[in-house]
């Protein structure tokens, strides 16, 4: 197993709102999220939070997620997840002013600053789980909530799909991702001894769709 890192910076700006809830989002939103867009404060171009868009997106997605790996992931292991559940894959792409978004095919690929990537499936019990496998924001994106933005659409996306609950596993030590999640409603569900290759235990942490339904 793999660790992905996500720093503290990716909690948002200390001076932003708390993040929403992912359950009060989404009871607020309702199905399954298109497009969002970023606003970054005139301090760049905006991003758009799109969903998956194809092919020509995979190779920006793999250069932004390698970065922070321990050991890089085989093109394969992408594909099985971004083919199977495209719906649960998502990208912020940043594009100048006035700039045509590309095609899938086009020669000009998209800036991926940012990318969620995500499964589903029934788990044991019969509970349909969301599994948030891979998260990464760009170094230059960091501190404007964009990681939170992700994980709140990644994860109506799982309930729209009909998931039960949605869960991922992250260092113990990693306090960014800890906030991140924690904050959106994430609990710790179970301590993973030695669960990475360089020996750190894990947190599985968890959030139930349908208590009391």
């Amino acid at each position: 197993t793999r660790k992905l890192l996500l720093e503290p910076g990716d909690v948002g700006r200390a001076d932003d709102a708390p993040a929403a809830d992912v359950m009060a989002d989404v009871a607020a939103q309702g199905g399954a999220p298109g497009a969002a867009r970023l606003d970054l404060g005139g301090e760049g171009p905006p991003v758009s939070l799109q969903p998956y868009g194809g092919e020509y997106q995979l190779q920006g997605i793999m250069d932004l997620i390698s970065v922070d790996l321990s050991e890089p992931y085989s093109i394969f292991t992408y594909r099985y997840f971004i083919n199977n559940w495209p719906q649960l894959c998502y990208v912020a792409v940043q594009q100048e002013e006035g700039e045509a978004p590309p095609r899938d095919g086009a020669d000009a690929a998209p800036r991926i600053v940012g990318t969620i990537v995500c499964k589903q499936d029934t788990h044991r019990g019969g509970a349909m789980r969301g599994y948030i496998a891979m998260l990464a924001v760009h170094h230059s994106m960091r501190k404007r909530g964009m990681g939170s933005k992700l994980v709140q659409l990644a994860v109506r996306a799982m309930h729209a799909g009909g998931c039960d609950e949605a869960v991922l596993e992250t260092e113990v030590t990693n306090i960014g991702a800890l906030r991140l999640y924690e904050g959106l409603g994430f609990v710790r569900d179970k301590r993973l001894h030695k669960y990475y290759l360089n020996g750190n235990d894990a947190f599985r942490l968890k959030v139930w769709f349908n208590i009391g339904t």
